[in-house]
């Protein structure tokens, strides 16, 4: 598909995911929700129809012009094709799902077998541009951000799927009190045995901890995904960050902004990261590199942000100080399970490899 169709797809797509994101600030912060048939549903499911709308005409327009069957289908267009009748079916079951069960108001909205259908092929839909340019002959290994904005796009998105899915593990979603107080220590006037350990810290230091492990991951994973295929222009995770923060961000009615507003930040420092080690599939040690200190400054700024924000630094130094090296471990880890080993640029021809293996 040319650029422009692909932009188009992407544009689409966030009509699409907004749609979702206003559905989920009402579940959020609203505290009647007695029907499917609501005004943030309309959004969401006319986002759906007019994405899938515009796919299915891609293909009609190759079907026109003679071509049948798959090679009607453009390159990287045909999961998400498949996935349009998946999603009208799950609708389907969530309406009455609903209707028979009524409305989800706590984590087992995350559970639901109808919302887990809709936010698999929802994923497929949204991701098509990141397919289209993962195979276009003129994006190359060095594309610049206009050409690969849908595609960043589209993945941003998707990965805020996994956010809301995994909410009840999202440290975006913790002001910056909350942070200050769950890495402070417990005042515990009683006596501890010998023997029975540290003292206890403040109320959700583990939740927080454990949030901030899981939304490393989420939030790392697809950006490594990327540097392994291209060097990614400057700007792309700025980009990929401000759009992966709006879920929460909807979720809490950005009532966390400074904690958002950090990870923006954090993808900034990502873009300079990328642009003073040119990380690649090629260039292991730079990737790993990039992988570790991506994450730790990402996490540092969350802390950092939240002190500043939410009333001092926290009162147990091994939390706030250990937090970052701990996030900056698992980044690098994420690094060697992306690429164990460097990878060439271009595949070996297969008449090479038959003469070396020769």
């Amino acid at each position: 598909m040319s650029p422009r169709t692909d932009l188009v797809t992407a544009l689409l797509g966030i009509w699409f995911g907004v749609g979702l994101m206003i559905d989920a600030w009402a579940h959020s912060n609203l505290t009647e929700l007695e029907t499917f048939f609501t005004p943030w549903h309309a959004v969401f499911y006319s986002g759906f129809a007019v994405v899938s709308g515009w796919i299915i005409w891609q293909v009609w327009r190759n079907v026109r012009a003679g071509r049948q069957g798959l090679a009607a289908v453009p390159t990287g267009y045909l999961a998400g094709l498949v996935a349009i009748p998946a999603f009208a079916a799950f609708g389907l079951a969530d309406m009455m799902w609903h209707t028979i069960l009524g409305i989800e108001t706590t984590i087992d909205i995350f559970f639901s077998p109808s919302h887990l259908g809709l936010v698999v092929t929802m994923m497929l839909i949204i991701t098509t541009p990141l397919r289209s340019a993962w195979n276009a002959p003129d994006v190359g290994a060095r594309p610049s951000l206009g050409r690969l904005l849908p595609a960043l796009v589209g993945l941003a998105f998707a990965t805020t799927l996994v956010s809301l899915f995994l909410s009840y593990g999202d440290a975006l979603q913790y002001r910056p009190q909350v942070i200050v107080q769950a890495f402070s220590l417990a005042q515990d006037s009683g006596a501890v045995p010998r023997g029975a350990g540290p003292r206890p810290v403040a109320v959700g230091a583990d939740r927080v901890a454990v949030a901030m492990v899981v939304t490393n991951v989420v939030m790392l994973s697809p950006v490594l995904f990327l540097v392994r295929r291209w060097l990614l222009p400057f700007g792309s995770v700025t980009v990929m960050y401000t759009i992966m923060a709006l879920m929460p961000g909807a979720q809490t009615a950005f009532r966390n902004l400074p904690i958002l507003l950090s990870f923006v930040a954090a993808g900034f420092v990502s873009d300079l990261l990328i642009r003073r080690l040119r990380p690649s599939g090629e260039r292991r040690a730079a990737y790993w590199t990039f992988a570790g200190l991506s994450a730790f400054a990402t996490w540092s700024l969350y802390i950092g942000v939240a002190s500043a924000t939410g009333g001092g630094l926290p009162a147990v130094p091994e939390l706030w100080t250990g937090a970052p090296v701990v996030a900056g471990l698992i980044g690098l880890a994420l690094g060697a399970l992306l690429l164990p080993n460097a990878v060439t640029a271009e595949p070996v021809p297969h008449g090479a490899a038959v003469a070396e293996c020769a």
